[in-house]
């Protein structure tokens, strides 16, 4: 029997862990059944911001069908995927699945319109980016333990959760951000569950796109991998149709993108033969990626969703009204900090006091953006018909 609190038997000398962890910004005990990571996962999935992930869009709002993707099922999937992933590549398993699941903790209500529109609101304060704020998530707003704010999860999850910075906010992450102002890479599994997150939207964003009808199989064809995969599934299965035929072609597409993943990823990293995890971080490429091949119908793919699907009328009207509601929310609680709940009224109270505008700015940031769809909208109706009083 394997003890937990040891390390993983079978990871590659490159893999992240636990025992070789940079450790918690507030040091806690270790006597624990789980190893560090493991717990850094539990901690993840019981936050209050997890669970509310369930009524987060993807693409669609959470209240047009209850088939489509939320932030929720879309963070599982990617755990999925990048555990698989992580597996095959003797990478850590438990440190791979607890970036997964945070990676979209601070995204806002309504998907990127919401981002969009946050950022915009946000841009004479810093702006708002929501990697950023999945940080700030499980390092400040998260409140469960009585001896520091956040989850006080471990450096090499909280350094997965940071895809992009700009060297003036890096200066400010300390360790976590040190790798934005010198060129360096984050660990496998980070780089990994980034391109499993792309993995899986762009898939998924495909069969949800197709289930509700914005796309057919037959345009989709234009695609020419989906082509490919279409004929072939029709070669193997002759008489397969309908969700049958779907469900099969996106099965395929994240094959496709795993097994190529992996095998040009292996390739790379035997290539540069690194020494452990550390020797990964020195580097200025990232080791993990697609064949050039695969990156050319990866942006193919891509483009085409982002013209037939993103932009299909029927998404373009609810991004619309999204971004107005966004807008109108952050407007309203900024200028009157007195129609916030208590416990951020006193937040933004007391930063205000501290860094002016920009400490209140920040304070009704989190707020919004902490708001599933079905809430921003049950707000927006509180605040701005005259007949709702409550």
């Amino acid at each position: 029997m394997v003890d937990a609190k040891t390390d993983t038997p079978g990871l590659a000398a490159w893999a992240s862990r636990p025992s070789l962890s940079r450790g918690r910004r507030y040091p806690e005990s270790g006597a624990d059944l789980r190893n560090a990571f493991q717990r850094d996962r539990d901690r993840i999935i019981h936050s209050a911001a997890f669970r509310r992930l369930e009524y987060k869009t993807q693409v669609f709002v959470n209240h047009e069908g209850d088939l489509f993707r939320t932030r929720l099922t879309h963070s599982l999937e990617v755990a999925q995927i990048a555990r698989t992933i992580a597996r095959a590549m003797g990478l850590n398993e438990d440190l791979t699945e607890a970036i997964a699941l945070a990676h979209d903790l601070g995204h806002t209500p309504f998907g990127h319109a919401g981002q969009e529109a946050l950022d915009a609101c946000m841009q004479p304060w810093g702006g708002f980016e929501h990697n950023l704020q999945s940080l700030r998530v499980v390092d400040l707003l998260e409140g469960r333990y009585p001896d520091f704010d956040g989850l006080n999860l471990s450096f090499e999850t909280r350094e997965g959760l940071v895809k992009r910075c700009p060297a003036s906010q890096a200066e400010r992450l300390g360790e976590v951000g040190r790798r934005f102002l010198e060129g360096t890479q984050p660990s496998l599994e980070a780089q990994l569950t980034n391109i499993a997150d792309e993995i899986a939207y762009n898939s998924h964003d495909v069969d949800d796109g197709l289930r509700a009808g914005l796309i057919s199989l037959d345009q989709l064809a234009e695609v020419e991998w989906i082509h490919e995969l279409r004929r072939a599934a029709v070669q193997r299965y002759p008489q397969l149709g309908g969700r049958r035929l779907v469900y099969r072609i996106v099965r395929d597409l994240i094959a496709d993108q795993v097994q190529d993943l992996i095998r040009f990823s292996e390739t790379a990293i035997q290539n540069h033969s690194p020494t452990d995890p550390d020797a990964v971080r020195a580097l200025k490429s990232p080791l993990i990626g697609f064949s050039p091949a695969m990156q050319q119908r990866h942006r193919t793919l891509k483009a085409y969703l982002h013209e037939n699907l993103y932009r299909h009328h029927r998404v373009h009207r609810m991004t619309t009204k999204a971004k107005r509601v966004v807008e109108s929310l952050f407007g309203a609680f900024f200028e009157d900090i007195q129609l916030l709940p208590p416990q951020f009224r006193q937040a933004a109270e007391t930063r205000e006091a501290e860094r002016g505008p920009r400490g209140r700015a920040r304070v009704v940031a989190d707020y919004v953006a902490g708001m599933t769809d079905r809430f921003a909208i049950d707000e927006h109706e509180r605040l701005t018909n005259p007949g709702r009083l409550t």
